[in-house]
Parts: structure tokens; sequence; C-alpha cells
């Protein structure tokens, strides 16, 4: 795709066969990740291509039996090139309601690029709350690295007065770490918490997650560019304290793997029982932005297809 739309919008990207392209995917961190990651951008020019971007993705999430998808995007990538925000926004959207057609319920949520600065993060709130029926929720992503979740705080208040939903990026094994879970989970109260495994470290943040019913989507072919135990032992002794942890797919076309890739790799590697990856998948949906009537019927389905496979 990276090469289509490439050729399509004119764009010179460097490279001009899929192989040469792979041998880019070269990272054993977040920043050596975003270097490549953020470049490859530039082909998406217009509607069209956000809109065959997605629904390609949504395309491979129906072969992988998603019922219910909540895409992140960052709108900032493309904004600050020039690209309009209703030109990703209304790609990206006609993309999930075309994906109904595949039985995939899918939803949007913004993402602020936490190494920009906090006024390019306002404007970009400001200029997303009249589309707030095409989105659900908001995010923090990109370099954690001094960029703490409270540099967003005034941010967060805003989202949260209009009815939107909160999550935060806190990847592994980055500087900081617990207390930007910390800010994230206290200060941002945050409803669910991206990656998050280093949360392990602190007994007590443990037990508030547990407590509030807060998820952690955690995802293990990207952990294991950075963990070569892709943080299984954590997603495991996280499952053993009750806390709602789930199994994700994270920019699937760079770590390898879509999220049955995922679900296989965990399980493989830390030889999960049935009932351990059915809670995995049970996490999934009680954590999920959605109606109560929408989670007892994803949850049904998941308890009838455990109980005849």
């Amino acid at each position: 795709m990276k090469l289509k739309l490439a050729q399509r919008n004119h764009v010179n990207i460097g490279q001009s066969t899929i192989e040469e392209i792979q041998k880019t995917y070269q990272y054993d961190d977040l920043a050596s990740f975003l270097a490549v990651y953020y470049p490859a951008m530039n082909v998406l020019q217009h509607e069209q291509d956000f809109y065959d971007l997605a629904f390609a993705y949504l395309q491979r999430a129906a072969a992988n039996h998603v019922r219910h998808v909540e895409i992140f995007f960052d709108p900032q990538a493309h904004t600050s090139r020039g690209i309009p925000f209703k030109t990703v926004i209304n790609g990206l959207y006609r993309a999930t309601v075309d994906a109904r057609a595949l039985n995939v319920d899918a939803q949007l949520i913004l993402c602020f690029l936490r190494d920009f600065s906090k006024e390019s993060a306002r404007q970009t709130l400001a200029e997303a709350l009249p589309y707030k029926d095409k989105f659900i929720g908001i995010g923090l992503d990109s370099d954690e690295h001094n960029n703490p979740p409270m540099k967003f705080a005034r941010q967060y208040e805003d989202a949260a007065a209009a009815g939107l939903h909160l999550t935060a990026h806190c990847d592994i094994d980055q500087k900081d770490s617990i207390e930007h879970i910390r800010q994230a989970l206290e200060q941002l109260d945050v409803e669910r918490l991206d990656h998050g495994t280093n949360i392990v470290e602190d007994p007590d943040l443990v037990q508030f997650v547990a407590r509030r019913g807060i998820g952690l989507t955690s995802c293990p072919l990207s952990n294991s560019f950075v963990s070569p135990e892709m943080k299984g032992k954590e997603v495991l002794e996280l499952l053993a304290q009750h806390v709602k942890v789930s199994i994700n797919s994270d920019d699937p076309a760079y770590f390898g793997g879509y999220i049955g890739d995922n679900y296989y790799a965990i399980a493989d590697k830390f030889n999960l029982t049935k009932a351990q990856v059915v809670q995995l998948a049970r996490n999934s949906f009680e954590t999920a932005w959605i109606s109560d009537a929408q989670k007892a019927l994803y949850l049904k389905e998941l308890d009838t297809y455990a109980a005849t496979h």
C-alpha cells in the first residue's frame, strides 16, 4: 500500500520494491521505530488515501474475526505537513462506516503527539470537536522521553468536559515509566492505560487499576522488539491479580502481526491455558468503550465460541 499510494500521489519515498521497504523496518526502541514510521505518512495526501488505508486494515481485522475495534489516529502527523484535519478524519470515518458490511464495529480515538507542544494539542482538540460525532475518545502517544502525561492535563480536562473517553500510552521500559503511569491514572483520570505493563513495579498502582477496573492494552509483538519476553510474564502477573489486561495489535504492518498473531505469540511462548486466553478476550470487551448491551452481546458470542471449541 505504501508503494501504491506513493505512485498514485507522485511521492518519492526512496524505495521501489516491497523488499526495499521491509529492509527499513529495523528498530529496537520507540525512537528508532518512530524514525521509520512518520516519514512513511508522506504518501497519505487525500481523503481517499486515508479511506484506503483504514479499510484495508479493517478487512484484515475482519479476517481475524474482530468484532469491535478502536483505532488510534494521529492528526498532528498530517496537519503538520499541510493535510487538512477534515481530510484525515473524513477518510478514516468513512472506512469505519463501510466496515459494518464486514460485521466489524469500528470507532476512532484521536491521539495527541506528546513530542509536539501542548499548544499544538490544544489547537488539534479545538479543530476536532466539531467532528465529535466521528470519534469517541482521545489518547496520547509518540515519544515519551521528557514528555510526561501532565504536559497535556488541560487538554484532557477539556476532552473530558466534551464527553470524550480518555486513554494514554505508557510505553514499556521508558524513562520515568512508573511516574508517567501514575500521572495518567491519578492526574489525567484515564479510563484505560495503553501498554502500561511496567505497572507491576508498583503494587499500589496495580491494586488501583484492579479496584477501578481500568484496562491495560498489551501488544506482545511490538513489545518483543524491545523486550525478548514480550512482557508476557507481566501480563500473566496482572491476570493473576485480576487486572483487566487485554491483548492488542500495535502498528501491525510494522511489527509483523495482526491481532490473531499477537494472541498466538503470547499463548505459544507462555503456554497459556484456554481459560487465560478467554479471560484476555473478555477483558478486551469489558474495557471497550461500548454500551452495556453491546458488551453483553459480544461476551455471549465469546462464551458460545469458547464452549464449542
